[in-house]
């Protein structure tokens, strides 16, 4: 089978030629339909997050068909349309029992720790695999399975409820799902920050209050729509110190901010002022969990949460084109998503 792999850190993704993986008992061979292309792809390339060895199939946002069942899976049958939940997890530690596998003490991260789905085969732990419903196109199953996972996530960690406001920093992959997913979880006003007018037009198309930082800082624009209250959750979704004080900033009183822009960087925080006296949390964000997947599957297949042709870009499986679209991830263009099909 073909595969687009790291090879070496800092260096082009290149396609290798690979035998067919072999299914474990507890696996299912999965014939690729769609594949995401990640930030954190970006960054494993880059090196900014090391994978656990080279050469490496990138790739966690999968969806594709069951073509080998493993004798030991029961709920995924052969034939099946499936989607893939991003980690290979124990289900037995302290943490998978708890309901947090994304700290499984002896999880591994699909596309970083084992084979992902830049390929036209990948072996998958079945676990990790959901049945994708017929209505839900496997290219939106794909990237519903990290972006669309992760924002709902950080919704329900932040505790919106219904009639709550929210300012969303960065109207990228996770800022689109979240958005509209803010919006069917009850939320009031939905304002949406970005620097690319492309993106802030998409917002206002769906609902959300576009807000331009070129126009004036972010915070006092928030505060001015909601007569000087504030948001009461806030997504930072970029890793920037200037976003992640502004969403701590643009809060209301015992409003919460869900850091889950991926950094090393550090920002001030003026605790008094914009913590303590409005007793205000800022939250982490983790990735996300396996037992949200139904409830975003549902709420997809409902037309909740919709993917149209203007935020996908589909590729072939190329090394060229891989590269040029992990490349593009650094620029912010107006693209929100793209994704590899391996059998276009």
């Amino acid at each position: 089978m073909k595969a687009v792999r790291l090879m070496e850190v800092g260096q082009p993704l290149a396609l290798e030629v690979l035998p067919l993986p072999e299914p474990g008992p507890e696996d299912v061979l999965v014939r690729v339909a769609a594949a995401g292309i990640c930030h954190s792809d970006a960054h494993y390339r880059a090196g900014l997050s090391k994978t656990s060895s080279l050469p490496m199939t990138l790739g966690h946002e999968i969806a594709g068909v069951a073509e080998e069942i493993g004798a030991n899976v029961k709920h995924i049958a052969k034939g099946a349309r499936v989607c893939v939940h991003y980690m290979d997890t124990c289900g037995h530690c302290a943490c998978c029992f708890a309901g947090h596998e994304q700290f499984c003490e002896s999880g591994r991260m699909i596309g970083k720790h084992r084979d992902g789905g830049y390929a036209e085969f990948a072996r998958i732990p079945a676990r990790s695999l959901f049945v994708l419903p017929e209505e839900i196109p496997f290219v939106q199953g794909a990237i519903m399975m990290c972006s669309s996972a992760t924002s709902l996530h950080a919704l329900r960690k932040a505790r919106l409820q219904a009639g709550e406001s929210v300012a969303i920093f960065g109207f990228g992959g996770l800022g689109f799902s979240a958005a509209q997913l803010a919006q069917t979880l009850g939320a009031g006003d939905v304002f949406a920050v970005d620097i690319q007018p492309g993106k802030l037009r998409l917002a206002a198309q769906f609902g959300a209050i576009p807000i331009d930082p070129g126009q004036g800082d972010p915070v006092e624009q928030i505060q001015a729509a909601t007569r000087g209250r504030g948001a009461d959750v806030a997504l930072e979704l970029i890793g920037h110190p200037a976003t992640m004080d502004a969403a701590v900033r643009c809060l209301a009183r015992l409003g919460r901010a869900a850091l889950v822009g991926l950094s090393n960087a550090s920002f001030a925080v003026a605790p008094y002022q914009n913590v303590i006296n409005k007793e205000a949390e800022i939250i982490g964000v983790s990735d996300h969990l396996a037992s949200e997947i139904p409830l975003l599957l549902a709420l997809a297949r409902a037309g909740k949460l919709q993917f149209p042709s203007s935020v996908i870009r589909t590729i072939p499986l190329d090394a060229s084109l891989v590269n040029q679209s992990l490349d593009g991830l650094q620029t912010a263009t107006d693209i929100i998503r793209t994704v590899i099909e391996p059998w276009n």
